[in-house]
């Protein structure tokens, strides 16, 4: 199997230290101003199936964007099933700021952003929809009312707060559950293929809201230029495993390990001496 390789410069002595006890230690992970995610040995199957993820590990610090990029079957959606507590792994354990995930337990501090809004999106107005959740958590209806009006003007989504959510645009749709998302006030947000199906505008104005959001942010997506824009790191996962890890630029400018793993060199990164759409007479 493929050993882990990093891009990203070389971590001091007391960050390997502190990776090492966050990976093989869980019980003593109480730093979490520093840490958001440990992930130690993680190992999924379903039953009378090959593994899907396999003895996965992964570090994550608070505020960090990380990109997660791969072929369709290398993990991606499983991991993040996992790390909401969705599915219970075979071996394996997941911390998040300090917590070990339980699985089918709620964990309001984790959000997750599904690949296709209309499977998140259910009441009948945007307000309700973005109201879900801080009512599940046992909120005053002045606390609730206030999240949501927040949520929806962080999104830009204000306007259409009582709008019917499946009448909205698919650009809308996406924000309006981001904004149900937020709401909570989660101190991780999982972006399951955030940009798919979205127009030019949408694309640039969910890019534009990442990069100023403030949360720790895993984001699947094989849109890779979204990544290099959102991104401050990628992991590239393939066959249940990360592959690689470290700075965007540098990992998709290297055109043999993308083309290793199911995936091609950003169109950016690409130098062009001469035009590279030639006209055609």
């Amino acid at each position: 199997m493929t050993q882990t390789q990093s891009y990203s410069s070389t971590p001091s002595t007391s960050d390997v230290s502190a990776s090492a006890s966050a990976l093989n230690s869980f019980s003593s992970i109480t730093d979490t101003d520093e840490v958001a995610i440990a992930i130690s040995k993680l190992s999924f199957a379903y039953p009378q199936g090959e593994a899907i993820l396999d003895q996965l590990d992964l570090q994550v610090s608070v505020g960090e964007r990380v990109g997660v990029v791969g072929p369709n079957g290398a993990g991606k959606t499983t991991l993040f099933m996992a790390l909401c507590g969705v599915l219970k792994p075979t071996a394996g354990q997941i911390a998040v700021f300090g917590e070990k995930i339980v699985a089918n337990q709620f964990r309001s501090d984790i959000g997750l952003v599904f690949q296709n809004p209309d499977d998140q999106l259910f009441a009948a107005s945007v307000r309700d929809d973005v109201a879900f959740g801080p009512e599940n958590m046992g909120l005053s209806s002045e606390e609730i009312e206030a999240r949501v009006r927040e949520a929806l003007t962080l999104t830009g989504m204000d306007d259409r707060i009582d709008r019917v959510p499946h009448h909205l645009s698919g650009g809308e749709k996406r924000m309006v559950a981001i904004a149900g998302v937020i709401a909570m006030l989660p101190r991780l947000v999982i972006y399951d293929e955030p940009s798919a199906n979205l127009d030019m505008r949408a694309r640039r104005r969910l890019i534009q809201f990442l990069q100023k959001s403030q949360e720790t942010m895993l984001i699947s997506s094989h849109d890779l230029e979204f990544v290099l824009e959102v991104c401050d790191r990628v992991v590239v996962l393939d066959h249940g495993r990360i592959i690689v890890d470290g700075l965007p630029y540098e990992i998709m400018s290297d055109e043999a390990l993308m083309f290793e793993h199911g995936l091609e060199k950003p169109h950016s990164l690409i130098p062009h001496a001469e035009p590279h759409h030639k006209r055609r007479d």
